[in-house]
């Protein structure tokens, strides 16, 4: 389990506990967090799943957060109190996995790295794909455009850059009918907003 996908211990222990029963419902398990905790009396197990071929619906997110709800409850592997939420990976989706970044070559992205490289820990550029262990992106340098390898393990954080492309094409994808001016709203990037969820539940 990549550190991506499962950041801290215990998110990598319960990713290897759920991470199974996800995969064989038919899904992926796209990323897990643990959140909250010192001192705050509920807290919250986040988890993103999504299809192979994407497309994940609220009836999908019901179906997985029933099935990990139930082996959490023979496991038991948090102490505290805690609330489920099983959502999607939504628009502008976290890139986990190292073949997330040839799935969206060619799409925007925003990507940080855990230690300095070349004096910066933030890139932001078009995808070109992967070479090896190594995401290609394409940067702005001094006035050009170059193309540079990360190396997978470098990475600490990633996503892809939410734009009216991108959103043309989820909706193309899902088959939802375009506005007929073919524009939207003013796009506004908020962290953690996921289009589809399925209820809380509480344990």
């Amino acid at each position: 389990m990549t550190d991506l996908i499962a950041k801290t211990s215990i998110d990598r222990r319960l990713a290897d506990i759920v991470g199974p029963v996800i995969e064989g419902l038919g899904f992926e398990l796209i990323r897990l967090r643990l959140m909250g905790g010192l001192g705050k009396v509920t807290r919250t197990l986040q988890i993103m799943a999504d299809k192979a071929d994407g497309g994940i619906g609220v009836e999908d997110c019901g179906a997985i957060s029933t099935a990990v709800s139930a082996v959490l409850d023979v496991e038991d592997p948090i102490e505290e109190n805690y609330v489920l939420e099983v959502s999607s990976p939504g628009i502008d989706r976290p890139l986990t996995r190292l073949k997330d970044f040839e799935t969206w070559k060619g799409w925007e992205a925003r990507i940080e790295t855990t230690e300095l490289i070349d004096g910066r820990r933030r890139f932001k550029g078009g995808l070109m794909g992967v070479e090896g262990d190594e995401v290609l992106i394409e940067i702005e340098d001094q006035g050009k455009d170059v193309t540079i390898g990360l190396k997978f393990d470098w990475l600490s954080d990633a996503k892809l850059i939410l734009t009216e492309e991108l959103i043309a094409e989820m909706l193309r994808q899902r088959k939802v009918q375009l506005p007929e001016d073919g524009g939207f709203d003013e796009i506004e990037e908020i962290d953690g907003d996921e289009e589809d969820a399925a209820p809380e539940t509480k344990h």
